[in-house]
């Protein structure tokens, strides 16, 4: 395995099953699981209506390609589509977020006619080589070398840089017009991609209306919006289906890409756009593993539990309630400076209480103490990895919600 493969902990954890929403690893410690393999464990582990899918479809053939017609792919195309809230929507799947954004700049360049891609600050889209090319988190940006150009744009962290100290609103006319500027400066754009909440970038989000307003200045210069839901998607935010739709005054975005969550820990990722983007490619393509039918399975089955136990609404709930126990935790510990989030997707953030700088150490300090106390969370964040990350499977209960928390306190509590 290479160096640059990153473990968690000191002494790693192999995990070897799980059930709803925790996992136990190889020596039988069992932990309550806040972090679901990176968001990907979206509805529960071992959820009885997946393994039923995917092992009734194994039972019949594991593998086409997308050279043969596959019925539960187009079945949840179909879905996926429909649920978009894209007018026209075609759906490409391929087998992970990465894949999904990498499909996207290459619709939108080839689209466009242009190299040139807009991306947010502190932003991650993946570890390909055109993903890495528009990921604006220096601690995930392995090579500067790429066919793109990437300009990078204000706006996607509230609480830090320039314009933290502006009100919502000045807020969003300072990033408009800095946006303004920086399409003034330069020729053809083909798209701004950006996540609605960042991920890895530490669950930062902007004041809601924020990429509405950035979506008027791109129409009028015909600058598509790609919104990676990759983490975004499904419900987790509770208030909406996807992130999108806190920006929503100036409708959909051209391209959404999606993965993690919708397979459940499968592999599944995909791209929806209007059809005149998504038929604007002239090469032949296929995928080979994207959309297979086992995946698909997968996929069909956590869509439609999530949709019929109403799991977004859970996750409005079940994570405000999270949010506000965390937020009160926070209140009393001088190392953390802010925590925020929507729904079942929560960060917090430490830092030196003296001078306001990312404590990194800290932050790695509290994901050791959360594991030994028999809690699994994650952590990112663009200021030096400064972000514990909170992002349970959206079917948290009430108890477990609260057990979480006194779990999460008493790690917090370790720091010196």
């Amino acid at each position: 395995m290479p160096d640059w493969l990153t473990l968690y902990y000191d002494s790693p954890v192999e995990i070897t099953h799980g059930e709803g929403r925790h996992v136990w690893d190889a020596e039988g410690n069992r932990y309550l699981d806040f972090f679901g393999g990176i968001l990907t464990t979206m509805t529960a582990h071992a959820l009885p209506e997946v393994t039923k899918a995917v092992t009734e479809q194994a039972g019949r053939i594991l593998h086409t390609s997308t050279l043969y017609l596959n019925r539960p792919m187009v079945e949840l195309a179909e879905r996926v589509a429909a649920l978009s809230g894209i007018p026209e929507a075609r759906v490409f799947f391929t087998t992970s977020g990465t894949e999904a954004n990498d499909t996207a700049l290459l619709l939108a360049t080839a689209y466009r006619r242009t190299h040139q891609i807009l991306a947010m600050r502190n932003s991650y889209h993946g570890r390909s080589f055109s993903a890495v090319s528009v990921t604006g988190n220096r601690a995930w940006a392995t090579t500067g070398h790429s066919g793109l150009r990437t300009l990078y744009v204000h706006g996607a962290v509230r609480g830090r840089g320039p314009f933290a100290h502006l009100s919502d609103p000045d807020f969003t006319a300072a990033c408009v017009a800095d946006l303004e500027d920086l399409i003034g400066q330069t020729g053809d754009i083909a798209a701004l991609i950006a996540e609605p909440i960042q991920g890895v970038g530490g669950f930062t989000l902007p004041p809601d209306g924020l990429y509405a307003a950035f979506r008027e200045v791109l129409n009028r210069h015909g600058i598509l919006w790609i919104s990676d839901e990759v983490q975004t998607g499904w419900g987790r935010t509770g208030e909406h289906f996807w992130g999108w739709q806190a920006h929503a005054a100036s409708g959909p975005p051209d391209i959404l890409t999606f993965a993690k969550g919708i397979g459940n820990g499968m592999s599944i990722g995909g791209v929806v756009a209007r059809a005149e983007v998504m038929n604007c490619l002239t090469a032949h393509s296929i995928s080979t593993f994207g959309g297979s039918p086992v995946t698909m399975a997968a996929g069909l089955a956590n869509l439609s539990y999530l949709l019929e136990h109403d799991l977004q609404g859970n996750a409005r709930r079940v994570g405000g309630l999270l949010l506000e126990r965390l937020r009160a935790i926070g209140a009393g510990i001088d190392r953390v400076r802010e925590v925020r989030g929507r729904g079942l997707m929560i960060g917090i953030e430490l830092a030196d209480p003296a001078t306001g700088a990312a404590d990194p150490q800290a932050t790695a300090a509290v994901l050791e103490a959360a594991r030994e106390y028999g809690l699994l969370i994650g952590k990112g964040g663009g200021h030096d990895t400064s972000v514990l990350r909170v992002a349970p499977p959206l079917s948290l209960t009430v108890a477990e919600a609260e057990e979480g928390a006194a779990l999460l306190q008493q790690a917090l509590r370790t720091l010196r």
